[in-house]
């Protein structure tokens, strides 16, 4: 009976994502926030309910958030987590306690919130402007199911950009940017500079604000941002800092710089230098949330962390030969891969398993892939953003050469053929890696049993 009952709420969250997933898609951006204010304030602004960290960024945004979800909830704290986009079920968006929330209760949630939406949306498209979009519909959910709850605090990453993304309508008390790149440049803009004072959009009058080791010329625009709201700003490398890091079995043990004293001996079970440049943002706003900027109790820090997990992140899904997916979508996510594939791991050949949304810049990231790849298996993921194997192909020709690049459209034969590839002339060392866009990774670790 009760497994009957479990189908049936899944089929009920199914028919509920089909029918969000007709609205406009979450990468297509109209720059208003009117439409998720309206709805918001219909609902009695669920989003002023509790606290909020905002987490913006190229790279880094989902495992930092999942890293201050950890160690606010280890203060013994009610937490929502809003992260996009999803690997496996819909309902990991939206997390409460750290668990993705029932298939019930986001059916219950849709219920709650849609007379609002119609409302909104007739107003919207009478006026001849577009109804809520996918991942605005999703961001007033998660809010909605927030204040329900009730969560103490939310940890909220952003969808795209910042100042326009659908989550800004929450005020962040704490908010962080981790290192800004070039991404999503047809909505955010072609220079650093325009991307980053899109993010910057997200820092609130008097908000504190988190920020990562960037590029200066677009430090000095979120800088100038943060200035004009009176936000107290926290600098990696100035203020704060990643001081000692070594790998160890399973992760790394890191030494951290707060503003509230050093942490020493902290292990994080996530591979990689810009894991522990997330953690320390996470730690950092921990401490502002939590203590005002002074030191949070050492071990609440250390068993948080050792609790950490950020799937689709240089994670390791099947052993023999070992097959590692990660979600790098851009330059950028692809050197900080390369740099903790080549510091974690002694492999003696690796094969990629690489397929790419059409908007991205393939060029550039399989040129930073190319040094670590013996060989390269091409593919798609199932969805029409996907760039088409064939033109991925004349790409990576000139950056691999004809030889060591090879096509399948399926990604299952992809995988099949680069396990042959990688354990090929070699007794042990052997891998696969999956990467170049984040449906790619969900839908492999889903094969691959990880769902």
């Amino acid at each position: 009976m009760k497994d009957e009952a479990a189908r049936a709420a899944r089929r009920a969250a199914d028919e509920v994502y089909a029918g969000i997933l007709e609205r406009a898609p979450e990468h297509d951006i109209d720059p208003t926030l009117d439409r998720v204010r309206a709805v918001c304030e219909l609902l009695g602004d669920p989003q002023r309910a509790y606290r909020v960290v905002h987490v913006t960024g190229t790279n880094g945004k989902t495992s930092t958030a999942r890293m201050i979800e950890r160690l606010v909830r280890e203060h013994g704290l009610r937490t929502g987590r809003f992260t996009s986009p999803h690997l496996t079920r819909v309902t990991e968006r939206i997390a409460v306690d750290g668990e993705p929330i029932s298939d019930e209760l986001f059916v219950a949630t849709w219920q709650d919130v849609a007379p609002y939406v119609h409302m909104v949306d007739v107003q919207e498209q009478a006026a001849g402007r577009p109804r809520l979009s996918f991942f605005e519909v999703f961001t007033v959910m998660a809010f909605a199911a927030f204040a329900d709850a009730p969560v103490d605090v939310a940890v909220i990453e952003v969808g795209m950009g910042g100042r326009w993304d659908a989550t800004n309508v929450a005020d962040g008390e704490v908010a962080v940017i981790t290192p800004v790149a070039y991404d999503h440049e047809r909505w955010l803009g072609h220079t650093l500079v325009e991307i980053a004072g899109e993010k910057a959009g997200i820092v609130k009058d008097g908000a504190t604000l988190v920020l990562a080791t960037q590029d200066e010329d677009a430090e000095g625009v979120i800088l100038q941002a943060a200035a004009e709201r009176g936000a107290r700003v926290i600098r990696e490398g100035i203020d704060v800092d990643v001081v000692e890091r070594r790998v160890a079995v399973g992760g790394q043990l890191l030494t951290l710089r707060g503003t509230g004293g050093v942490y020493t001996d902290v292990f994080l079970p996530m591979h990689g230098e810009h894991q522990a440049h997330n953690a320390l943002a996470a730690l950092v706003a921990t401490e502002a949330l939590m203590a005002g900027g002074a030191a949070l109790e050492g071990g609440i820090v250390e068993v948080a962390f050792a609790d950490v997990d950020s799937p689709g992140r240089l994670e390791i899904v099947r052993t023999s030969p070992t097959i590692l997916v990660d979600a790098a979508h851009n330059p950028a996510g692809a050197q900080a891969l390369v740099t903790a594939v080549e510091e974690a791991f002694a492999f003696q050949r690796v094969v990629g398993v690489f397929g790419v949304m059409a908007d991205k810049d393939p060029e550039n990231i399989l040129a930073v892939l190319e040094p670590v790849l013996d060989e390269i298996v091409l593919t798609r993921a199932s969805t029409p953003r996907a760039m088409e194997v064939d033109d991925l192909a004349e790409i990576a020709e000139d950056v691999f050469g004809e030889d060591r690049v090879h096509v399948r459209e399926r990604l299952d034969d992809a995988v099949t053929l680069a396990a042959d590839l990688a354990e090929r002339d070699v007794e042990r060392g052997a891998a696969v890696l999956v990467t170049g866009s984040i449906l790619l990774v969900a839908e492999a670790r889903t094969l691959l049993g990880r769902s």
